[in-house]
């Protein structure tokens, strides 16, 4: 890895300076450089972040990244409705599935969580609605003043997403699961000041406007 420009930052070998942590890996530079933090109301692609958040518990987030594609394949495009259909042979049969991370609790929570997505979406007409009410009040993109200690790994607003979901049956939705899960839709931009990508992260999440919920 390039040294970096000032804590936290590193320039590419292609000129483009970025967050320190997606290092030199192409597909953790691309998803850094084109996911990471772009605002989204997508509820499939939601879903999907979700789940691969919860999967990633414990391990790095490459890992799941090298595996996304697997991912979805075993679990049809993490289409909610059809997640939600998902019995006991699904199980076994994901438990076997070597593309993917093979942990009955997290393939549990999964097909669980699919089973009461379709309930928030009734209630706010679509996850995003129910996700962007967590959306925290606006504060400056990171400065990396201590580097990679920086970016912290749960807030007020991702204990209080985590609380309501665990409160409507959901699982493997920790706070610090769901503050990842914030800082990958775009409720937050945490690319460090002087990132590229945060820059472009900015002005989309000025663009952006949330979808409102029922009588919103």
């Amino acid at each position: 890895m390039a040294k970096a420009l000032i804590d936290g930052l590193v320039p590419g070998d292609d000129g483009i300076v970025r967050c320190w942590w997606c290092g030199d890996d192409p597909l953790y530079r691309a998803y850094h450089d084109q996911e990471w933090g772009r605002p989204m109301a997508d509820d499939r692609i939601l879903f999907e972040k979700l789940c691969l958040e919860g999967f990633q518990a414990g391990l790095s987030w490459l890992t799941v990244l090298r595996k996304r594609d697997a991912f979805r394949a075993a679990f049809a495009d993490f289409v909610p409705a059809v997640v939600a259909s998902y019995g006991g042979a699904d199980v076994e049969r994901l438990l076997g599935d070597a593309g993917i991370i093979r942990h009955r609790g997290k393939i549990e929570s999964v097909i669980n969580n699919a089973r009461r997505f379709a309930d928030i979406v009734e209630e706010f007409g679509s996850f995003a609605a129910f996700a962007w009410r967590f959306e925290p009040a606006d504060r400056p993109v990171a400065v990396p003043l201590a580097g990679r200690d920086l970016i912290q790994a749960t807030t007020s607003e991702s204990s209080a997403l985590s609380r309501e979901l665990k409160r409507r049956g959901w699982s493997f939705v920790g706070p610090t699961t769901m503050y990842a899960l914030m800082q990958a839709m775009g409720l937050v931009n945490d690319h460090l000041d002087g990132c590229v990508a945060g820059l472009e992260v900015a002005r989309a999440r000025r663009r952006f406007r949330p979808p409102p919920a029922p009588g919103g």
